[in-house]
Parts: structure tokens; C-alpha cells; sequence
């Protein structure tokens, strides 16, 4: 059957000599892997950028119960990004956050409010709006809340952390700066010291690979780790 829903596109790997599978994290369907065949043919190259991390879609796709590879049978842009493929920052974080969904859904994995929550978030990316050097950590604190496992607050987070941790002598200033991150959110805009945004990150990528139980490479964070220094 035919399914109308919006989309979010998590990655693409190579398939063939022209085509793609690729990952989108759909509304109404949760996470499905398409096959999208002659989209690298030098007639169809253009058709890539629809498949780019983070591209928000519109799609007609077919639905088939017990299919492991869906198709395609529309698509188009649901808004096209005005700053992230032309401002490296941006596009480094987009890349970041597009890592961060791929590790912590799995296929069929299906949540219209976190699906709601990551199309804001892109949108706030691509925006003027956007804070670029606490980004990625309001984004993993507050994607933590629709995956079901927020901290309640900086307190909290750090004991929980503590055995893998152990203690910190700059561990007020990060708990400090952690529940201004959980009381301001996005709009969070003053400047700290690259240290303490460093070291938040690492946490919370502990802390996300711990209540995931996952312990991957990160591809994207050592160029975010760069971005952070300012």
C-alpha cells in the first residue's frame, strides 16, 4: 500500500553502480530503509541531495508488512535548508546530530513526538537563531527526554555517571552550566569556557551510550570537539 508521511534522512550507503539504500526516520512509520535505485547515474546525480543527513522530505513510499527494503514512489523537499549546506559549523552539527539518531533508533523504531522534536530542531539549526556552540549538547539533553531517559537535573546526572566518571574538581562549574542548558534550552547564549563544553559532551555521550547500551566510534565528534574550542 501507498503511505503518505514526512521524513528525516538519517544516512545512505552505496548500493550497486547507481543506487542507494537509504536510512529515514519516517513520522508516521518510524525508522525504514529504502532502496532508491539509478539515483547516482550521471542523468540522476542531482537526486543525491534529497538523500543528505538531515534533508527533511515530503514521501509517498510503499508500505510492505515484512519487507526489510521499502521503496520510494515520490518524493520532495519539505523545506530546503537555507544556512547548513553552505556554514561549515552548521553542517558539522547536522552531520553530528544525524550520528546521534542513527545510534539511538533502530529499524521500525517508531515516535511521532521525537520525530516532531528533530524536525524542530533542524529547522532551528538552519536558522539565524541557532547558538551553535552549546547546540549539540541541548540537542542530546533534550532528545534525552523523548528517548526516555532525561536526567532531572545536574545532580542527578553526574551521580548516575559517577562510578564511570569518578569525581571532578570542575564539576560544580559543569553542573552549573548543565542546569543553565536544562533551564534556557536553545535559547541558552552565554559564552563558557571550552573545557567544561568538552568535557559536558563527552559525558553525555557516556551517558547516552550507557542507557542505549551502545559503545561506538563517534565519526562526528572530533570535529565537533574543534568547533567547541570557541
Amino acid at each position: 500500500m501507498l503511505q503518505k508521511t514526512r521524513g528525516i534522512v538519517v544516512s545512505f550507503i552505496k548500493y550497486g553502480d547507481t543506487s542507494v539504500i537509504v536510512k529515514i526516520f519516517t513520522r508516521e512509520m518510524g525508522l525504514r530503509s529504502y532502496i532508491v535505485n539509478g539515483v547516482r547515474s550521471s542523468s540522476r546525480s542531482n537526486k543525491m541531495a534529497f538523500y543528505q543527513p538531515l534533508t527533511l522530505l515530503e514521501l509517498v513510499v510503499y508500505e510492505k508488512e515484512g519487507k526489510n527494503l521499502q521503496r520510494i514512489s515520490e518524493v520532495k523537499l519539505l523545506r530546503p535548508h537555507q544556512r547548513i549546506p553552505f556554514d561549515f559549523v552548521r553542517s558539522a552539527v547536522a552531520m553530528f546530530m544525524a550520528e546521534v539518531l542513527g545510534k539511538s533508533v533502530v529499524e521500525g523504531y517508531h515516535n511521532e513526538s521525537y520525530y516532531d522534536f528533530l524536525e524542530a530542531a533542524v529547522d532551528q539549526l538552519d536558522s539565524d537563531r541557532a547558538h551553535l556552540s552549546h547546540f549539540p549538547l541541548v540537542f542530546l539533553l533534550e532528545g534525552s527526554k523523548f528517548l526516555g531517559f532525561p536526567p532531572e537535573d545536574a545532580d542527578s546526572f553526574y551521580e548516575e555517571l559517577e562510578p564511570i566518571l569518578g569525581v571532578s574538581s570542575q564539576l560544580q562549574a559543569e553542573k552549573q552550566y548543565l542546569n543553565s542548558l536544562m533551564e534556557a534550552s536553545f535559547g541558552f547564549s552565554e559564552k563558557i569556557s571550552p573545557i567544561y563544553k568538552k568535557r559536558l559532551l563527552d559525558h553525555f555521550l557516556t551517558y547516552y551510550a550507557k542507557h542505549l547500551e551502545i559503545y561506538p566510534e563517534w565519526k562526528s565528534v572530533e570535529v565537533l570537539r574543534q568547533l567547541m574550542q570557541g
